[in-house]
């Protein structure tokens, strides 16, 4: 079911950064800090791109972490956008960026491919390495994350040259809205998220997470 949630997102991602005002817009800044709109566009990529080489990596010998645990740990959250590791994911993507958006697509679409055919043939109790932690997640929760990405990342890039972002279909977004809204839930309790999402006169000014 995730896996199958993953491809489809991915190909919509896919589909967009194709759209010819990311390219035109390519070296202008983005709606994010630092940030240009190839570099989002390289960013958002990644979401494809990361999971081929750890489909081709060993399994790592430690158990796998629960999801809500591994955006508890996550270094990237927060308002610090100069903290090592976002100066690392965005240097990292203005560099890729330099290749163009033509090059991104192309990467993309071979990514995907190969995609199609190895997720559906892992095993259900995949564990993967994420080494920027370091730990180790399922294969099914790290496609979760890289769903929470494309969602979010999604609408950030859209914004940024004036587009609307693409729909994503309801079940790439279902396991989004359920790790967003457990992990608002940690972060601000469950008396704010009720009264965010069914009180508006005693809803609170944020529980935004990411």
């Amino acid at each position: 079911m995730i896996r199958d949630a993953y491809l489809a997102a991915a190909t919509v991602l896919t589909d967009f950064l194709d759209h010819p005002a990311i390219g035109a817009a390519w070296g202008a800044p983005s709606r994010l800090p630092k940030m240009t709109v190839g570099g989002v566009a390289v960013h958002l990529g990644s979401a494809i791109g990361r999971v081929p080489p750890l489909l081709a990596a060993l399994p790592p010998d430690e158990a796998p972490i629960p999801l809500l645990e591994h955006f508890v740990r996550a270094s990237w959250r927060g308002g610090d956008i100069d903290n090592p590791r976002n100066t690392e994911i965005r240097t990292g993507s203005e560099a890729a960026a330099g290749d163009g958006g033509a090059a991104l697509v192309k990467q993309c679409r071979g990514h995907l491919a190969e995609l199609r055919e190895r997720l559906p043939v892992e095993p259900t109790d995949r564990v993967v390495p994420f080494a920027p932690g370091p730990w180790a997640l399922t294969l099914d929760d790290f496609l979760i994350t890289r769903l929470v990405e494309t969602a979010v990342h999604l609408d950030d890039l859209a914004v940024s040259v004036g587009q609307e972002a693409p729909d994503l279909p309801p079940e790439a977004l279902a396991p989004v809205f359920a790790v967003l809204t457990r992990l608002a839930v940690h972060e601000h309790g469950p008396t704010a998220v009720l009264r965010a999402l069914a009180r508006a006169e005693r809803a609170p000014a944020s529980i935004a997470v990411l």
